[in-house]
């Protein structure tokens, strides 16, 4: 990744997630289960902080986002959140909503692969997390809600307005946002919201393999596939040619494009580097 550090170091600890590495994949796991994995200040902010952090590792290729229990995250929650934000002025509630689309932001723009392994309930604030990933892998438990109109919010919430239609179209994310229901698992893949359904007890495998796919494979090819996905979204087809044209001659000058030549005239699996 990046060789341009500042003075401060990497974070040792994070107080209000799990976080492992290993391999290449690191594994985010929200660790209040009694809560559902409910939200709270602290991990909005330790999972801003985390996404700032992850491009300058290099020990970390890809990146999996998943629960504890029977949630994966139920959204923000109601006493450590909801409740704190009614005795709040408008400064603080803009400050507080800026920094919950600065982590889908930072989801969006970390050249790294993002898995959600999705265990359970996906609420609110959570589905817009799984919805950020650019992978969902669901349990067959599991379930969506964008429920924000539910308790008198917008249903455009940290960007799924923006994000929730480019993946199932504007009448089916007009639908979720404004009515809230629940979407199951089936249903969810059936709409384009998740690459497989899997057996609750095979999802951490399953997801796992799909990290480790990545985090094995050519990570600069995937860093900037990413960044083409999300800039294009936004640009003409002239615009969005040219783009393409210039990244794409940039990275037929990397080790990696050299790499794939060498392996396939040797008859042999490439060794990707990121580089």
């Amino acid at each position: 990744m990046s060789p341009f550090r500042a003075s401060p170091g990497f974070t040792d600890a994070w107080r209000h997630f799990d976080l492992r590495v290993a391999a290449g994949v690191a594994t985010l796991t929200f660790d209040r289960p009694e809560r559902l994995n409910a939200l709270t200040f602290d991990v909005y902010a330790d999972l801003r902080d985390l996404l700032d952090e992850l491009p300058h590792r290099d020990d970390v290729r890809a990146l999996v986002i998943t629960g504890t229990g029977r949630g994966f995250c139920s959204g923000g929650d109601v006493s450590e959140i909801i409740g704190e934000l009614q005795k709040m002025g408008a400064r603080d509630l803009l400050d507080f909503t800026r920094m919950t689309g600065a982590v889908v932001q930072r989801m969006r723009e970390v050249p790294l692969p993002i898995v959600a392994a999705v265990n359970g309930v996906a609420a609110g604030a959570g589905s817009v997390l799984a919805l950020a990933a650019d992978l969902r892998v669901l349990a067959r438990s599991a379930s969506l809600a964008f429920l924000f109109t539910k308790v008198g919010l917008a249903g455009a919430d940290m960007g799924s307005a923006y994000l929730l239609p480019r993946l199932v179209g504007l009448g089916r994310a007009s639908e979720l946002l404004l009515l809230g229901d629940t979407v199951d698992a089936e249903t969810a893949r059936s709409l384009g919201l998740a690459l497989d359904v899997v057996a609750d007890e095979r999802l951490a495998q399953v997801a796992g393999d799909l990290a480790r796919r990545l985090a094995d494979g050519p990570s600069l090819a995937y860093a900037a596939t990413k960044a083409l996905l999300s800039r294009e979204l936004d640009m003409s087809l002239s615009a969005a040619l040219e783009l393409e044209a210039m990244t794409q001659a940039l990275l037929m000058t990397s080790a990696d494009h050299a790499e794939f030549y060498a392996a396939f005239t040797e008859g042999r699996r490439p060794r990707w580097t990121g580089r």
